[in-house]
Parts: C-alpha cells; sequence; structure tokens
C-alpha cells in the first residue's frame, strides 16, 4: 500500500512539474525532485533504479548515458533552430558542452560492478 501512494504521489509530482514548464508561474524543477525522491523510495521500475544506482555508485549505465546524449542533442539542437539572438545560440552551445563533458566524466556502471 505504501509502495502504491508513493508511486500516485511521484506520478502527481511529475505531472506538476511538466505543467509548470508551460505555466510561468509553476516551478518545474522541485517537482521532478520530488517525484524522483518519492519514485526511488518507492522502487518504480522505471525510475528508481537509476535513482539507485546514482545513490549507491554516482554512476550511470551505458544505456542510460547513450540515450541521455540522444536527447540533449535532440533537445538543444530543436532550441539552435528556434531561436534566432545569436549570442543565445552561443551560451546555447556553452552549455550543451559543458553538460555533455560532464555526463561523459560519470563512471558507466558494468553489471559486474553492480552485483557487488
Amino acid at each position: 500500500m505504501k509502495r502504491w501512494c508513493l508511486m500516485a504521489l511521484g506520478w502527481l509530482a511529475f505531472a506538476t512539474g511538466i505543467v509548470g514548464i508551460v505555466l510561468p508561474l509553476l516551478p518545474t524543477t522541485p517537482f521532478m525532485l520530488l517525484a524522483a525522491a518519492l519514485f526511488a523510495r518507492s522502487s518504480h521500475p522505471w525510475f528508481g533504479p537509476p535513482i539507485h544506482d546514482w545513490q549507491l555508485y554516482r554512476g550511470i549505465r551505458r544505456h542510460a548515458r547513450r540515450r541521455a546524449i540522444v536527447f540533449i542533442l535532440l533537445s538543444f539542437s530543436v532550441s539552435l533552430l528556434v531561436v534566432p539572438l545569436p549570442w543565445v545560440r552561443l551560451l546555447l552551445v556553452v552549455i550543451m558542452g559543458i553538460l555533455l563533458t560532464w555526463l561523459m566524466r560519470l563512471p558507466v556502471l558494468e553489471p559486474v560492478a553492480m552485483a557487488k
């Protein structure tokens, strides 16, 4: 019962965070952080294991890294196409570079290392 309540609250926080993307006065980040914490505590099958991996090993699985790189490149590419100001484009490229550098420096978790 507790697990289902945590998952329901996690989905509610997640949905509120999504709504906060388009509503200017509703913040997104606190709700996403709350959703991540609730999903981790509920052992949610999608969100629980990556959060658990991060908490225990401070690393990321190889497929999650690849997926993150693809989504970062796609989202920044769309932003670069839409933004008209050159200085904002340059700022986006710098932020993307910093984000990708940080992501590539994270340890990759191998299945053998996680079994220990």
